[in-house]
């Protein structure tokens, strides 16, 4: 039975680039003392996967030893599928936080459709509970000094004051020295998309494969938005919902007559 009280504050941590990866290591030594802390992702890299989750077979887990207090969970599945089973089976209570990252790559734009990182804060926010996706940009090496300096400080902040309902943060990190970290912009997703390119292949038995490629390109104004905001190296702030009617768009629809 779950205990319905509890003293101290509990953040669930989840990403998608599965939970040996360094990033989740950071981010669970940079909130350790901020409350309970429970370790609960992919088993493996699921990056891309935007909000897919497993249904139609069984979702295994299997405990994860570098987690104190043996509150660490490794799941055969999605970021979505870490999110659900830690709030509904695996966690004692609902977490106060939800915390997603530290993703080894940015996640600005168009991004946040695809992202798994996205989308595993989108899942907590869905369940009420306020969540926020930390990512910072991949180069030839990466320093996660910024993103682990920011994390404690932005987390003690929504455990105090909360997010608004229905509202999750997507936070980029600049991949830069700290003495050359600006600050932090509150940000709008940039307008953008993914320039696709497929190379057609021919394996040793002669079936024919594509490997996939893309890079991605602003499709408007950047200014005020997370793309320029890393560009300057500033920590981009961008407040996300999951409600996606155009509701603009309805009396032109009904002007239709249908």
């Amino acid at each position: 039975m779950k205990n319905e009280h509890k003293d101290s504050k509990t953040i669930l941590i989840v990403n998608d680039d599965g939970i040996n990866a360094s990033g989740i290591r950071h981010l669970y030594d940079a909130l350790t003392g901020l409350g309970d802390i429970w370790v609960v992702a992919p088993d493996k890299d699921k990056s891309g996967v935007s909000h897919a989750c497993t249904i139609k077979r069984p979702l295994h887990v299997d405990h994860c030893d570098w987690v104190k207090d043996q509150h660490g969970w490794a799941v055969h599945g999605t970021p979505v599928d870490a999110v659900k089973l830690a709030i509904h089976s695996i966690m004692p209570t609902p977490p106060d936080l939800v915390v997603s990252g530290i993703n080894r790559g940015e996640n600005s734009g168009v991004d946040l459709i695809y992202s798994g990182t996205v989308a595993a804060a989108r899942e907590g926010m869905i369940f009420g509970v306020p969540s926020i996706a930390i990512s910072i940009r991949t180069d030839e090496r990466i320093d996660f000094t910024n993103a682990i300096n920011f994390a404690p400080k932005i987390a003690n902040l929504i455990l105090e004051r909360g997010l608004p309902q229905g509202v999750f943060l997507n936070i980029n990190v600049p991949n830069c020295p700290q003495s050359k970290l600006k600050g932090v912009r509150i940000t709008t997703q940039a307008p953008s998309r993914y320039i696709d390119r497929f190379e057609r292949h021919t394996s040793g038995s002669g079936s024919k494969y594509d490997w996939v490629s893309y890079r991605k390109v602003l499709t408007g104004d950047g200014e005020g938005t997370d793309f320029e905001a890393r560009r300057e190296n500033f920590i981009s702030i961008t407040p996300v919902h999951a409600k996606l009617t155009a509701a603009e768009y309805i009396p032109y629809l009904e002007a239709w007559k249908l």
